[in-house]
């Protein structure tokens, strides 16, 4: 997705410049993490015009593997405008132009499986669902649990199948946009879509707002079954409820895949097929709000219940930060996080490299920037709290105080 920067502060009505640049919570993921080392696949549709080509070759610049994305002759490469201040703020404007765009005709169908199964993660978003009918069919295929006599939805997926052997970590962040949403079931479909993958990002904010859930503790107990589930609370830190056998990635292969407005994640919408409805903000019902104690109450109250079958549980605040902009530090936890994921750190080691590749795009003023080395990250990493605690993070820190043009 193409994405309009405004050239200064103001309503959308009073800007009068914007600057190109790349966007999308997929393809930020993965331009990411091939700037961290990683090899990272993006899959996706664009359209045939110069929006398109501007994509594919701006993300390809970062490193990322392009050769799975389709052009579509018909629709055009979807866009979108944003005011500069938070997406939290009262005055935060958005403006989406996607429907029938050339990502919302992903499907089942028009997705080779095999240009997705390839790797040790795949990361989806709950963005692309919302696009159409279509990306919501490709999203529960993807997300699906595996059973004996499950087959993809497309009599053209080659082998080897979604849901087999090979199946890598799905990695699901929820990212949820009430403006994408054609209707009132998003939440439903985000909740459904989570329930089926390995592993979780959701904020604590979206959690509230979307299922009326207050507090890690209370997102653990209506999301027990992904592997590992990371509640990220803002300028607090994150949360990480872990089941031991999710905190590997599948070895045998070695490259990264995703997808949204292709795949490097994909997205939201629909109606929900299983789990019952997020209900009204409700002390009597089972996902009402629940009050979170102080820090790491959550990771205690957990592990003594058991209840998801989490084998450890870690809250790691975030390091003191001089915002430039407040966009895209989700999508560079994320790849923070998946980064020390594939290289089988510890639990506590993968949250403070989401912090610090958050931390890389707050300080500068677009979605992307180049990210600390991994020399530079690891030491950081391996600071006592003491240290750690005492973190200021500014302008310049990564020690490339230009953020990354794209082309």
């Amino acid at each position: 997705m193409v994405t309009f920067l405004p050239a200064r502060p103001g309503r959308l009505a009073d800007v009068p410049a914007f600057e190109r640049t790349i966007g999308g919570a997929e393809s930020n993921v993965a331009c990411a993490l091939a700037a961290a080392g990683h090899r990272a696949k993006w899959v996706s549709r664009v359209g045939s015009d110069g929006f398109g080509d501007h994509l594919v070759e701006a993300i390809g610049a970062y490193g990322v593997d392009v050769r799975a994305v389709r052009r579509d002759p018909v629709r055009p490469t979807g866009i979108y405008f944003r005011t500069a201040d938070d997406r939290a703020a009262d005055g935060h404007e958005v403006l989406y132009y996607r429907a029938g765009s050339a990502a919302s005709a992903m499907s089942p169908a028009t997705v080779p499986y095999r240009d997705l199964w390839g790797g040790r993660i795949l990361h989806l978003s709950g963005i692309t669902a919302a696009l159409s009918d279509d990306c919501l069919a490709l999203m529960r295929d993807l997300v699906a649990r595996p059973s004996p006599g499950h087959r993809p939805s497309s009599s053209r997926s080659a082998a080897p199948l979604p849901h087999g052997p090979r199946r890598p970590l799905v990695s699901f962040d929820v990212n949820y946009r009430p403006g994408l949403w054609r209707d009132a079931a998003g939440p439903a479909v985000l909740l459904e879509l989570a329930r089926g993958a390995d592993v979780v990002f959701v904020g604590e904010d979206e959690a509230e707002e979307a299922w009326g859930l207050r507090g890690a503790a209370a997102v653990r107990a209506a999301l027990p079954e992904p592997g590992v589930l990371v509640v990220k609370q803002g300028a607090a830190g994150a949360t990480v409820f872990a089941q031991e056998e999710f905190l590997t990635p599948p070895l045998p292969a070695a490259t990264l895949s995703g997808s949204a407005a292709g795949l490097r994640g994909i997205g939201e919408r629909g109606s929900m097929g299983t789990g019952p409805r997020p209900g009204p903000r409700s002390s009597n019902s089972p996902k009402g709000l629940v009050q979170e104690g102080p820090p790491g109450a959550a990771c205690a109250a957990r592990l003594a219940e058991r209840a998801a079958g989490d084998a450890e549980c870690a809250t790691q605040p975030s390091p003191s930060v001089d915002v430039v902009a407040p966009v895209g530090a989700g999508d560079a936890f994320a790849a923070g996080f998946l980064s020390a994921t594939l290289r089988n750190l510890p639990v506590r080691d993968r949250i403070r490299h989401g912090h610090l590749m958050a931390a890389a795009v707050l300080t500068v003023p677009g979605d992307l920037t180049r990210p600390p080395t991994r020399a530079h990250a690891d030491r950081l990493v391996a600071l006592d709290d003491t240290g750690w605690g005492r973190l200021r993070l500014g302008p310049g820190w990564t020690g490339d105080d230009q953020e990354v043009r794209t082309p």
